[in-house]
């Protein structure tokens, strides 16, 4: 399963009861949200569910991590639409704000972007990038950064249920030159910031669908069938299934022109499959149109010729 190695470790390193860090072998059994850790550990330190926060064991005398997040995006503001099995790659943008002192390129300093579902206090599943953010400075204390999201559908044990809203939160951890591998690693010493509710994203169902008009070539003024199929994909087993009861437009177009203009409306079967009956007229192209839902994203299907003599 893939962890953010810094973050894990600094998960680890924080001594507070909320954080429960498993082992390498109940990690390979069961979902482990860094994340999570991080919030929980913001939430407790900072008595606070929304604007930037630090990070640690405990209060210290350490000042909180001066550092904000501004002008977040994922995926230019397009959902994120997943498979049963391939990895998707999404990029985010952000824009980070900090003090003079703070130096957000130094070797011991880590910060990014992720989106998580549920509640700041236990978010549900969260999903972050596989390489960290490049950020350019523009000023002495101001930084564009370009980052990127990382959905493995099972291996982030993505669900039915994610197919949702999923929001954005910032965070950084400045280690001041530790490393959290080193049995004396301090988290006293850590200097760090956490800022929610920058914005959200949705995570959706990749959708397929299918046509087939016959018979090919089929006399004029006789019955041509157009047959096809709605499925989307499914999280909890991570195959294909039929998206039933779903709205979907048969569309034609003219061989002699460029646009398509709907037939008629039908809904999908209890399995996806599709079917209707039109006369043939003229020859032309025949195709499927979804136009989607919350969850699901739009489809349409190729025209399938049909020559009519």
């Amino acid at each position: 399963m893939r962890i953010r190695a810094t973050v894990a470790a600094l998960t680890g390193a924080l001594a507070l009861s909320a954080l429960v860090v498993p082992s390498a072998a109940q990690a390979a059994d069961a979902h482990h949200s860094v994340l999570a850790d991080v919030l929980r550990a913001a939430h407790t330190t900072s008595g606070s569910k929304t604007g930037a926060r630090s990070v640690g064991a405990a209060e210290t005398a350490e000042a909180p991590l001066d550092l904000t997040f501004s002008k977040v995006s994922v995926n230019a503001g397009k959902p994120i639409v997943v498979g049963t099995t391939n990895t998707v790659t999404v990029p985010t943008t952000f824009t980070v704000t900090h003090a003079a002192d703070v130096d957000i390129f130094a070797d011991d300093f880590e910060l990014g972007v992720d989106v998580y579902r549920g509640s700041f206090d236990a978010p549900t599943n969260d999903l972050f990038g596989d390489v960290a953010p490049t950020c350019k400075a523009v000023s002495s204390t101001v930084a564009t950064c370009k980052g990127q999201i990382d959905v493995w559908p099972q291996d982030d044990f993505i669900g039915n249920a994610d197919a949702t809203t999923w929001k954005a939160v910032g965070w950084a951890f400045d280690l001041n030159g530790q490393d959290p591998s080193d049995p004396d690693f301090d988290p006293n010493q850590i200097r760090s910031a956490v800022q929610d509710g920058l914005g959200t994203t949705k995570l959706q169902r990749y959708s397929k669908l299918t046509v087939n008009a016959a018979p090919e070539p089929v006399k004029k003024g006789k019955t041509i069938t157009v047959t096809g199929k709605l499925t989307r994909a499914n999280w909890d087993d991570f195959a294909y299934h039929g998206y039933t009861v779903q709205p979907v437009k048969l569309q034609f177009r003219k061989k002699t022109s460029t646009a398509y203009t709907t037939v008629k409306t039908i809904k999908s079967s209890s399995t996806g499959a599709l079917k209707t009956t039109v006369t043939a007229s003229v020859d032309g192209y025949w195709r499927y149109s979804f136009a989607g839902t919350s969850t699901t994203p739009a489809v349409t299907t190729t025209g399938d010729y049909v020559d009519v003599q």
